[in-house]
């Protein structure tokens, strides 16, 4: 009868399958447009991928942090002159763990992925006090090697002096990778992602703080990651000491 639609079947030679139509993709998924950063991106060792599996298994103890007393902010002799300004991003869902993504800018790959140990909402209550010092120590290795102090894979977290556990160097996943292209035109700032759940409502929403950083290098053990924030702007302090003792 004319005007009522009518399946189709397209078949090929015989012998063959009738054509199948195209699955659409995946909806949701981001089209990356991240380049790659100057440095060139390390390939996954097998040591990063066995701690990988291990590392949250181990125990949680709590020493005196090895740093000692930490300084508070900026430097006056590094402010904007003796580092070098790089993106970093906070993010995590809310009761999962929460990962620091350094990239250098917001266009580029991320050239440094480290999941830490605080969940993401320990980590907000924590910024709301005004003030935030991240520690990570690693242990030098007794081989001669010249392994570059971000290229270490596990590190000792301590955050305001209190060791939270362990943290992990990792590749960036897919999901890494998403939320950095979404956050491409994000230069600074906070909020929320949704989440890809319809069941868990708030805890699958995915907070972020991204910022300008100013990396500074005190030598090959030692490196810190000072949050800059807008000029005029009394928010919250955060610095990320990266140490090799």
């Amino acid at each position: 009868m004319m005007g009522e639609p009518q399946s189709k079947t397209i078949t090929g030679p015989p012998g063959t399958s009738p054509a199948r139509p195209s699955t659409p993709p995946t909806p949701g998924r981001q089209q990356i447009s991240l380049v790659q950063p100057s440095q060139k991106k390390q390939h996954r060792t097998k040591v990063l991928r066995l701690f990988r599996n291990v590392f949250r298994s181990f125990p949680i103890i709590t020493p005196a942090c090895k740093m000692g007393n930490l300084p508070l902010g900026i430097p006056d002799g590094h402010r904007s002159t003796s580092g070098t300004r790089v993106t970093g991003t906070l993010f995590g869902y809310r009761k999962g763990r929460v990962s620091l993504s350094m990239q250098e800018n917001p266009r580029c790959l991320p050239t440094i992925v480290i999941e830490l140990a605080m969940q993401t909402n320990v980590l907000q209550k924590e910024m709301s006090s005004g003030m935030v010092r991240i520690a990570l120590e690693c242990e030098k290795r007794l081989e001669k090697g010249k392994t570059r102090l971000l290229e270490e894979v596990l590190w000792t977290m301590y955050c305001n002096g209190k060791k939270t556990g362990y943290g992990l160097k990792r590749e960036a996943t897919d999901e890494d990778l998403n939320v950095m292209e979404l956050l491409r035109p994000v230069s600074m700032g906070a909020g929320v992602l949704p989440g890809n759940s319809e069941v868990d409502g708030l805890d699958s929403e995915l907070a972020y703080i991204r910022a300008h950083f100013e990396r500074v290098v005190g030598s090959r053990d030692s490196e810190t990651l000072y949050m800059l924030s807008p000029e005029g702007n009394t928010g919250p302090e955060l610095s990320i000491f990266f140490v090799r003792i």
